[in-house]
Protein backbone atom coordinates (compact mmCIF):
# COMPACT_ATOMS: atom_id res chain seq x y z
CA UNK A 1 0.00 0.00 0.00
CA UNK A 2 1.22 3.52 -0.83
CA UNK A 3 0.20 5.58 2.17
CA UNK A 4 0.21 9.33 2.34
CA UNK A 5 2.54 10.52 5.08
CA UNK A 6 2.62 14.26 5.53
CA UNK A 7 -0.39 16.25 4.43
CA UNK A 8 -1.88 19.73 4.33
CA UNK A 9 -5.61 19.52 3.66
CA UNK A 10 -8.07 22.41 3.41
CA UNK A 11 -11.85 21.98 3.72
CA UNK A 12 -13.69 25.17 2.75
CA UNK A 13 -17.02 23.78 3.99
CA UNK A 14 -15.71 23.85 7.57
CA UNK A 15 -14.33 27.41 7.36
CA UNK A 16 -16.35 30.01 9.27
CA UNK A 17 -16.13 33.76 8.77
CA UNK A 18 -14.46 34.31 12.16
CA UNK A 19 -11.85 31.60 11.51
CA UNK A 20 -10.99 33.11 8.13
CA UNK A 21 -10.44 36.51 9.75
CA UNK A 22 -8.30 34.93 12.47
CA UNK A 23 -6.26 33.21 9.75
CA UNK A 24 -5.05 36.60 8.50
CA UNK A 25 -3.86 37.74 11.92
CA UNK A 26 -2.60 34.54 13.52
CA UNK A 27 0.17 32.19 12.42
CA UNK A 28 -1.30 29.31 14.44
CA UNK A 29 -2.72 27.19 11.61
CA UNK A 30 -3.00 24.09 13.74
CA UNK A 31 -6.12 25.31 15.54
CA UNK A 32 -8.25 25.88 12.47
CA UNK A 33 -11.15 23.49 11.90
CA UNK A 34 -10.83 23.76 8.12
CA UNK A 35 -7.08 22.99 8.10
CA UNK A 36 -5.92 19.42 8.68
CA UNK A 37 -2.15 19.29 8.74
CA UNK A 38 0.53 16.82 9.80
CA UNK A 39 3.31 17.98 12.07
CA UNK A 40 5.89 17.75 9.31
CA UNK A 41 3.91 20.00 6.96
CA UNK A 42 5.44 23.15 8.46
CA UNK A 43 8.80 22.39 6.84
CA UNK A 44 8.38 25.13 4.22
CA UNK A 45 6.95 27.63 6.72
CA UNK A 46 3.21 27.77 5.96
CA UNK A 47 2.80 30.40 8.69
CA UNK A 48 4.16 33.27 6.62
CA UNK A 49 1.59 35.97 5.92
CA UNK A 50 1.79 35.53 2.16
CA UNK A 51 1.01 31.84 2.60
CA UNK A 52 -1.92 32.62 4.89
CA UNK A 53 -3.19 35.24 2.45
CA UNK A 54 -3.18 32.77 -0.48
CA UNK A 55 -4.99 30.19 1.66
CA UNK A 56 -7.52 32.86 2.66
CA UNK A 57 -8.21 33.84 -0.97
CA UNK A 58 -8.46 30.20 -2.07
CA UNK A 59 -10.94 29.32 0.69
CA UNK A 60 -13.08 32.43 0.12
CA UNK A 61 -13.34 31.76 -3.62
CA UNK A 62 -14.21 28.11 -2.99
CA UNK A 63 -16.90 29.08 -0.47
CA UNK A 64 -18.39 31.49 -3.01
CA UNK A 65 -18.36 28.74 -5.64
CA UNK A 66 -20.10 26.35 -3.25
CA UNK A 67 -22.68 29.02 -2.49
CA UNK A 68 -23.22 29.66 -6.21
CA UNK A 69 -23.18 26.00 -7.22
CA UNK A 70 -26.85 25.78 -8.23
CA UNK A 71 -27.03 29.22 -9.92
CA UNK A 72 -23.85 28.38 -11.88
CA UNK A 73 -25.28 25.05 -13.00
CA UNK A 74 -28.55 26.72 -14.01
CA UNK A 75 -26.66 29.43 -15.93
CA UNK A 76 -24.56 26.84 -17.73
CA UNK A 77 -27.56 24.68 -18.58
CA UNK A 78 -29.57 27.68 -19.79
CA UNK A 79 -26.73 28.93 -21.99
CA UNK A 80 -26.11 25.46 -23.47
CA UNK A 81 -29.85 24.91 -23.98
CA UNK A 82 -30.31 28.17 -25.89
CA UNK A 83 -27.20 27.62 -27.99
CA UNK A 84 -28.48 24.17 -28.93
CA UNK A 85 -31.97 25.54 -29.50
CA UNK A 86 -30.54 27.99 -32.03
CA UNK A 87 -28.42 25.37 -33.79
CA UNK A 88 -31.29 22.84 -33.89
CA UNK A 89 -33.51 25.34 -35.67
CA UNK A 90 -31.02 26.82 -38.10
CA UNK A 91 -30.43 30.07 -36.21
CA UNK A 92 -32.48 32.78 -34.52
CA UNK A 93 -34.32 33.95 -37.65
CA UNK A 94 -35.53 30.44 -38.48
CA UNK A 95 -37.12 29.75 -35.10
CA UNK A 96 -40.42 31.53 -35.78
CA UNK A 97 -40.91 30.06 -39.31
CA UNK A 98 -40.13 26.58 -37.93
CA UNK A 99 -42.68 27.10 -35.17
CA UNK A 100 -45.44 28.00 -37.66
CA UNK A 101 -44.51 25.16 -40.00
CA UNK A 102 -44.43 22.57 -37.22
CA UNK A 103 -40.67 21.96 -37.67
CA UNK A 104 -39.60 23.53 -34.38
CA UNK A 105 -37.00 21.39 -32.58
CA UNK A 106 -36.55 21.26 -28.80
CA UNK A 107 -33.03 20.11 -27.86
CA UNK A 108 -32.62 17.18 -25.47
CA UNK A 109 -29.66 17.32 -23.08
CA UNK A 110 -28.75 13.66 -23.62
CA UNK A 111 -29.23 13.57 -27.39
CA UNK A 112 -26.50 12.94 -29.96
CA UNK A 113 -26.83 16.52 -31.22
CA UNK A 114 -26.70 18.38 -27.89
CA UNK A 115 -23.27 20.01 -27.66
CA UNK A 116 -21.60 21.36 -24.52
CA UNK A 117 -20.39 24.96 -24.21
CA UNK A 118 -16.97 23.83 -25.51
CA UNK A 119 -18.70 22.08 -28.41
CA UNK A 120 -20.55 25.30 -29.25
CA UNK A 121 -17.41 27.41 -28.95
CA UNK A 122 -15.65 25.13 -31.42
CA UNK A 123 -17.97 22.81 -33.41
CA UNK A 124 -15.10 20.97 -35.14
CA UNK A 125 -15.14 17.23 -34.53
CA UNK A 126 -13.66 15.88 -37.76
CA UNK A 127 -10.13 14.47 -37.67
CA UNK A 128 -7.63 15.84 -40.17
CA UNK A 129 -7.39 12.99 -42.72
CA UNK A 130 -4.24 14.46 -44.29
CA UNK A 131 -2.15 13.58 -41.23
CA UNK A 132 -0.42 10.21 -41.45
CA UNK A 133 -1.96 7.60 -39.18
CA UNK A 134 0.28 6.64 -36.26
CA UNK A 135 2.61 9.62 -36.65
CA UNK A 136 3.50 11.92 -33.74
CA UNK A 137 1.36 14.70 -35.20
CA UNK A 138 -1.55 12.28 -35.57
CA UNK A 139 -1.35 11.18 -31.92
CA UNK A 140 -1.23 14.77 -30.72
CA UNK A 141 -4.19 15.72 -32.95
CA UNK A 142 -6.19 12.64 -31.89
CA UNK A 143 -5.41 13.38 -28.22
CA UNK A 144 -6.73 16.94 -28.24
CA UNK A 145 -9.82 15.93 -30.25
CA UNK A 146 -10.50 13.13 -27.74
CA UNK A 147 -9.93 15.59 -24.88
CA UNK A 148 -12.41 17.97 -26.47
CA UNK A 149 -14.89 15.15 -27.08
CA UNK A 150 -14.77 14.12 -23.41
CA UNK A 151 -16.81 17.22 -22.49
CA UNK A 152 -19.83 15.83 -24.38
CA UNK A 153 -22.61 13.43 -23.38
CA UNK A 154 -22.35 9.71 -24.15
CA UNK A 155 -24.72 9.78 -27.15
CA UNK A 156 -22.86 12.70 -28.71
CA UNK A 157 -19.53 10.92 -28.18
CA UNK A 158 -20.84 7.67 -29.65
CA UNK A 159 -22.27 9.45 -32.69
CA UNK A 160 -19.00 11.27 -33.47
CA UNK A 161 -16.94 8.10 -33.09
CA UNK A 162 -19.18 5.90 -35.22
CA UNK A 163 -20.23 8.38 -37.90
CA UNK A 164 -17.11 10.50 -38.27
CA UNK A 165 -14.02 8.90 -36.76
CA UNK A 166 -14.98 5.27 -37.54
CA UNK A 167 -13.71 4.22 -34.12
CA UNK A 168 -15.17 2.27 -31.20
CA UNK A 169 -16.35 3.70 -27.89
CA UNK A 170 -15.16 1.15 -25.35
CA UNK A 171 -16.26 2.99 -22.24
CA UNK A 172 -17.87 6.15 -20.88
CA UNK A 173 -17.35 6.44 -17.13
CA UNK A 174 -18.66 8.82 -14.51
CA UNK A 175 -16.55 8.07 -11.43
CA UNK A 176 -16.84 8.81 -7.74
CA UNK A 177 -15.00 11.51 -5.81
CA UNK A 178 -14.94 10.28 -2.22
CA UNK A 179 -14.34 13.77 -0.83
CA UNK A 180 -17.02 15.59 -2.80
CA UNK A 181 -19.34 12.58 -2.26
CA UNK A 182 -20.54 12.56 -5.84
CA UNK A 183 -19.72 11.40 -9.35
CA UNK A 184 -17.59 14.17 -10.80
CA UNK A 185 -14.74 12.57 -12.77
CA UNK A 186 -15.64 11.56 -16.31
CA UNK A 187 -13.46 9.44 -18.59
CA UNK A 188 -13.94 8.08 -22.11
CA UNK A 189 -12.05 5.13 -23.59
CA UNK A 190 -11.73 4.92 -27.39
CA UNK A 191 -10.28 2.25 -29.65
CA UNK A 192 -8.64 3.56 -32.81
CA UNK A 193 -8.90 0.64 -35.25
CA UNK A 194 -7.37 2.68 -38.11
CA UNK A 195 -3.85 2.21 -36.73
CA UNK A 196 -1.80 -1.00 -36.66
CA UNK A 197 -1.43 -2.01 -33.91
CA UNK A 198 -4.70 -0.60 -32.60
CA UNK A 199 -4.39 2.39 -30.27
CA UNK A 200 -6.47 2.81 -27.12
CA UNK A 201 -7.12 6.43 -26.11
CA UNK A 202 -8.07 7.22 -22.50
CA UNK A 203 -9.33 10.80 -22.21
CA UNK A 204 -10.10 12.49 -18.88
CA UNK A 205 -12.64 15.29 -18.96
CA UNK A 206 -11.42 18.73 -17.95
CA UNK A 207 -13.05 21.50 -15.94
CA UNK A 208 -16.67 22.23 -16.83
CA UNK A 209 -16.89 26.06 -17.02
CA UNK A 210 -20.13 26.05 -14.98
CA UNK A 211 -19.33 23.25 -12.51
CA UNK A 212 -18.47 24.74 -9.10
CA UNK A 213 -17.06 21.44 -7.83
CA UNK A 214 -14.60 21.24 -10.73
CA UNK A 215 -13.37 24.75 -9.98
CA UNK A 216 -13.03 23.90 -6.29
CA UNK A 217 -10.85 20.95 -7.30
CA UNK A 218 -8.63 23.25 -9.37
CA UNK A 219 -8.36 25.87 -6.60
CA UNK A 220 -7.69 23.40 -3.80
CA UNK A 221 -4.22 24.09 -2.32
CA UNK A 222 -4.19 20.85 -0.34
CA UNK A 223 -1.38 18.37 -0.83
CA UNK A 224 -0.44 14.88 0.25
CA UNK A 225 3.08 13.48 0.46
CA UNK A 226 4.00 9.91 -0.51
CA UNK A 227 7.35 8.55 0.65
CA UNK A 228 10.02 8.52 -2.09
CA UNK A 229 7.52 10.13 -4.49
CA UNK A 230 6.92 13.69 -3.27
CA UNK A 231 4.04 16.04 -2.56
CA UNK A 232 1.03 15.88 -4.92
CA UNK A 233 -1.90 18.28 -5.41
CA UNK A 234 -4.73 17.15 -3.11
CA UNK A 235 -7.66 18.22 -5.29
CA UNK A 236 -6.44 16.26 -8.30
CA UNK A 237 -5.63 13.18 -6.21
CA UNK A 238 -9.16 13.23 -4.78
CA UNK A 239 -10.69 13.50 -8.25
CA UNK A 240 -8.60 10.55 -9.44
CA UNK A 241 -9.73 8.32 -6.56
CA UNK A 242 -7.59 8.90 -3.47
CA UNK A 243 -8.68 6.63 -0.61
CA UNK A 244 -8.76 7.67 3.03
CA UNK A 245 -5.51 5.76 3.69
CA UNK A 246 -3.77 6.75 0.45
CA UNK A 247 -3.38 4.58 -2.65
CA UNK A 248 -3.98 0.91 -1.73
CA UNK A 249 -3.26 -1.53 -4.53
CA UNK A 250 -6.94 -2.47 -4.78
CA UNK A 251 -10.02 -0.29 -4.56
CA UNK A 252 -11.91 -0.05 -1.28
CA UNK A 253 -15.58 0.81 -1.57
CA UNK A 254 -17.36 3.42 0.50
CA UNK A 255 -19.90 1.28 2.36
CA UNK A 256 -21.78 4.36 3.61
CA UNK A 257 -23.05 5.10 0.10
CA UNK A 258 -26.24 3.57 -1.29
CA UNK A 259 -24.69 3.02 -4.72
CA UNK A 260 -21.38 1.45 -5.72
CA UNK A 261 -18.67 4.06 -5.61
CA UNK A 262 -16.15 3.25 -8.33
CA UNK A 263 -13.12 5.52 -8.46
CA UNK A 264 -11.53 6.72 -11.70
CA UNK A 265 -8.03 5.28 -11.26
CA UNK A 266 -9.16 1.79 -10.24
CA UNK A 267 -11.99 1.66 -12.77
CA UNK A 268 -9.82 2.64 -15.75
CA UNK A 269 -6.88 0.50 -14.65
CA UNK A 270 -9.11 -2.57 -14.32
CA UNK A 271 -10.74 -2.01 -17.70
CA UNK A 272 -7.44 -1.29 -19.46
CA UNK A 273 -6.00 -4.55 -18.16
CA UNK A 274 -8.96 -6.43 -19.64
CA UNK A 275 -8.56 -4.73 -23.02
CA UNK A 276 -4.80 -5.23 -23.16
CA UNK A 277 -5.13 -8.90 -22.14
CA UNK A 278 -7.61 -9.43 -25.01
CA UNK A 279 -5.50 -7.40 -27.47
CA UNK A 280 -1.84 -8.14 -26.64
CA UNK A 281 -0.46 -5.95 -29.44
CA UNK A 282 -2.45 -2.86 -28.45
CA UNK A 283 -0.83 0.28 -27.07
CA UNK A 284 -2.58 3.03 -25.17
CA UNK A 285 -2.20 6.75 -24.59
CA UNK A 286 -3.52 9.00 -21.83
CA UNK A 287 -4.76 12.50 -22.50
CA UNK A 288 -6.79 15.38 -21.15
CA UNK A 289 -7.33 19.13 -21.30
CA UNK A 290 -7.02 21.33 -18.19
CA UNK A 291 -8.01 19.27 -15.12
CA UNK A 292 -8.15 16.25 -17.44
CA UNK A 293 -4.45 16.69 -18.25
CA UNK A 294 -3.59 16.71 -14.55
CA UNK A 295 -5.53 13.46 -14.06
CA UNK A 296 -3.82 11.86 -17.07
CA UNK A 297 -0.30 12.40 -15.75
CA UNK A 298 -1.29 11.48 -12.18
CA UNK A 299 -2.87 8.25 -13.47
CA UNK A 300 0.59 7.44 -14.85
CA UNK A 301 2.18 8.29 -11.51
CA UNK A 302 -0.08 5.90 -9.58
CA UNK A 303 0.64 3.12 -12.11
CA UNK A 304 4.33 3.61 -11.30
CA UNK A 305 3.67 3.68 -7.55
CA UNK A 306 1.78 0.39 -7.82
CA UNK A 307 4.48 -1.24 -9.94
CA UNK A 308 2.20 -1.86 -12.95
CA UNK A 309 5.17 -2.52 -15.22
CA UNK A 310 3.29 -4.51 -17.88
CA UNK A 311 0.81 -1.66 -18.35
CA UNK A 312 3.53 0.97 -18.37
CA UNK A 313 5.36 -0.91 -21.12
CA UNK A 314 2.23 -0.57 -23.26
CA UNK A 315 1.74 3.10 -22.40
CA UNK A 316 2.96 4.91 -25.50
CA UNK A 317 2.50 8.47 -24.34
CA UNK A 318 0.79 11.07 -22.16
CA UNK A 319 -0.51 14.14 -24.02
CA UNK A 320 -1.82 17.04 -21.94
CA UNK A 321 -3.18 20.43 -23.00
CA UNK A 322 -3.35 23.46 -20.71
CA UNK A 323 -2.43 21.24 -17.74
CA UNK A 324 -1.99 22.83 -14.28
CA UNK A 325 0.91 21.94 -11.97
CA UNK A 326 0.40 18.70 -10.03
CA UNK A 327 3.26 18.33 -7.54
CA UNK A 328 6.53 19.53 -6.04
CA UNK A 329 10.15 19.31 -7.21
CA UNK A 330 10.67 15.85 -5.67
CA UNK A 331 7.58 14.53 -7.46
CA UNK A 332 8.91 15.98 -10.71
CA UNK A 333 12.23 14.13 -10.29
CA UNK A 334 10.35 10.90 -9.51
CA UNK A 335 8.21 11.24 -12.63
CA UNK A 336 11.06 12.18 -14.97
CA UNK A 337 13.08 9.13 -13.95
CA UNK A 338 9.99 6.86 -14.15
CA UNK A 339 8.95 8.09 -17.60
CA UNK A 340 12.52 7.62 -18.84
CA UNK A 341 12.71 4.11 -17.38
CA UNK A 342 9.54 2.94 -19.14
CA UNK A 343 10.18 5.06 -22.29
CA UNK A 344 6.87 6.87 -21.96
CA UNK A 345 6.56 10.03 -24.04
CA UNK A 346 5.17 12.99 -22.08
CA UNK A 347 4.07 16.00 -24.13
CA UNK A 348 2.72 19.00 -22.20
CA UNK A 349 1.25 21.56 -24.61
CA UNK A 350 0.86 25.19 -23.55
CA UNK A 351 -0.73 27.83 -25.74
CA UNK A 352 0.47 31.43 -25.33
CA UNK A 353 -1.14 33.22 -22.33
CA UNK A 354 -3.25 30.30 -21.07
CA UNK A 355 -3.41 30.98 -17.32
CA UNK A 356 -4.12 27.41 -16.13
CA UNK A 357 -0.61 25.97 -16.79
CA UNK A 358 0.67 28.81 -14.59
CA UNK A 359 -1.36 27.56 -11.62
CA UNK A 360 -0.89 26.80 -8.75
CA UNK A 361 2.02 29.21 -8.33
CA UNK A 362 5.64 28.12 -8.53
CA UNK A 363 7.35 30.42 -6.02
CA UNK A 364 8.79 30.47 -2.50
CA UNK A 365 5.30 30.48 -0.99
CA UNK A 366 3.89 27.46 -2.80
CA UNK A 367 5.84 24.40 -3.89
CA UNK A 368 4.01 23.35 -7.08
CA UNK A 369 6.25 22.83 -10.12
CA UNK A 370 6.00 21.48 -13.66
CA UNK A 371 8.35 18.75 -14.87
CA UNK A 372 9.42 17.66 -18.31
CA UNK A 373 9.66 19.85 -21.41
CA UNK A 374 6.96 22.38 -22.23
CA UNK A 375 5.78 22.51 -25.86
CA UNK A 376 4.98 26.21 -25.98
CA UNK A 377 3.16 27.94 -28.86
CA UNK A 378 2.62 31.67 -29.36
CA UNK A 379 -0.45 33.31 -30.91
CA UNK A 380 0.99 32.73 -34.41
CA UNK A 381 1.20 29.00 -33.55
CA UNK A 382 4.98 29.08 -33.68
CA UNK A 383 6.31 26.45 -31.30
CA UNK A 384 9.41 25.90 -29.22
CA UNK A 385 10.48 23.49 -26.50
CA UNK A 386 11.08 25.16 -23.13
CA UNK A 387 11.64 23.98 -19.59
CA UNK A 388 8.91 26.39 -18.46
CA UNK A 389 6.38 28.59 -20.23
CA UNK A 390 7.07 32.36 -20.23
CA UNK A 391 5.57 34.37 -17.35
CA UNK A 392 5.32 31.16 -15.36
CA UNK A 393 3.12 32.62 -12.60
CA UNK A 394 0.93 34.70 -14.95
CA UNK A 395 -0.10 37.50 -12.57
CA UNK A 396 3.05 39.57 -13.06
CA UNK A 397 2.11 43.24 -13.50
CA UNK A 398 4.93 43.71 -16.02
CA UNK A 399 3.14 41.33 -18.38
CA UNK A 400 -0.26 43.05 -18.18
CA UNK A 401 0.11 45.32 -21.22
CA UNK A 402 1.71 42.65 -23.49
CA UNK A 403 -1.07 40.20 -22.57
CA UNK A 404 -3.82 42.72 -23.37
CA UNK A 405 -2.13 43.61 -26.67
CA UNK A 406 -1.91 39.92 -27.54
CA UNK A 407 -5.60 39.44 -26.65
CA UNK A 408 -6.45 42.32 -29.02
CA UNK A 409 -4.44 40.59 -31.76
CA UNK A 410 -6.28 37.30 -31.10
CA UNK A 411 -9.60 39.14 -31.50
CA UNK A 412 -8.42 40.56 -34.84
CA UNK A 413 -7.08 37.14 -35.81
CA UNK A 414 -10.52 35.59 -35.24
CA UNK A 415 -11.83 37.61 -38.21
CA UNK A 416 -8.93 36.95 -40.58
CA UNK A 417 -7.95 33.36 -39.77
CA UNK A 418 -10.39 31.79 -42.31
CA UNK A 419 -8.63 33.76 -45.08
CA UNK A 420 -5.22 33.08 -43.58
CA UNK A 421 -5.43 29.37 -42.69
CA UNK A 422 -8.66 28.13 -44.28
CA UNK A 423 -12.43 28.08 -43.73
CA UNK A 424 -12.18 25.20 -41.24
CA UNK A 425 -10.62 27.65 -38.77
CA UNK A 426 -13.53 30.09 -38.88
CA UNK A 427 -14.65 31.19 -35.41
CA UNK A 428 -18.29 31.75 -34.42
CA UNK A 429 -19.87 34.76 -32.72
CA UNK A 430 -19.82 33.12 -29.28
CA UNK A 431 -16.04 32.64 -29.31
CA UNK A 432 -15.58 36.19 -30.60
CA UNK A 433 -17.62 37.44 -27.61
CA UNK A 434 -15.29 35.59 -25.25
CA UNK A 435 -12.34 37.18 -27.03
CA UNK A 436 -13.78 40.60 -26.20
CA UNK A 437 -13.92 39.54 -22.55
CA UNK A 438 -10.27 38.49 -22.93
CA UNK A 439 -9.30 42.13 -23.22
CA UNK A 440 -9.87 42.14 -19.43
CA UNK A 441 -8.93 38.49 -18.70
CA UNK A 442 -6.42 37.52 -21.44
CA UNK A 443 -5.90 33.99 -20.12
CA UNK A 444 -9.55 32.94 -20.41
CA UNK A 445 -10.11 32.12 -24.12
CA UNK A 446 -6.44 31.16 -24.39
CA UNK A 447 -7.38 28.10 -22.31
CA UNK A 448 -10.24 26.92 -24.55
CA UNK A 449 -9.68 23.62 -26.41
CA UNK A 450 -10.02 25.28 -29.83
CA UNK A 451 -6.58 26.90 -29.43
CA UNK A 452 -5.02 23.51 -28.71
CA UNK A 453 -6.76 21.99 -31.73
CA UNK A 454 -5.19 24.76 -33.80
CA UNK A 455 -1.80 24.12 -32.17
CA UNK A 456 -1.78 20.46 -33.19
CA UNK A 457 -2.94 21.26 -36.74
CA UNK A 458 -1.01 24.47 -37.45
CA UNK A 459 1.91 24.33 -35.03
CA UNK A 460 5.33 24.17 -36.68
CA UNK A 461 6.97 22.03 -33.99
CA UNK A 462 4.95 18.82 -33.80
CA UNK A 463 6.82 16.75 -36.38
CA UNK A 464 10.33 17.54 -35.19
CA UNK A 465 10.42 17.95 -31.41
CA UNK A 466 11.92 15.47 -28.96
CA UNK A 467 13.26 13.06 -31.57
Amino acid sequence: MSQTENHFVLDPREATFSELIRLLFSSDLGNRKFIHSSEESVEYDPCRFRRRWIIFVSIVIQKLLILLKKPLYFLGFTLSFWLNLLSSNGGFFMMLPNLFEGKFMWPEETSATFASLNGNLDPRFELDRTIERGSKRYKAMLSIMASKLSYENVNFVSSVLHNHWKMDLLGFYSCWNGYQKQRSTEVIVIKDTTTDPNLIVVSFRGTDPFDADDWCTDLDLSWYEIKNVGKIHGGFMKALGLQTEGWPKEEKFDKTQKEQTHYAYYTIRRYLKEILDQNPTCKFILTGHSLGGALAILFTAVLVIHGEEEMLEKLEGVYTFGQPRVGDHEFGKFMKSSLKKFEVKYERYVYCNDMVPRLPFDDKTLMFKHFGPCLYYDSFYRGKVEEEEPNKNYFNILWAIPKIMNAAWELIRSFIIPHWKGEEYKEGWLLKCFRVVALLIPGLPAHFPNEYVNVTLLGDLTDSHLD
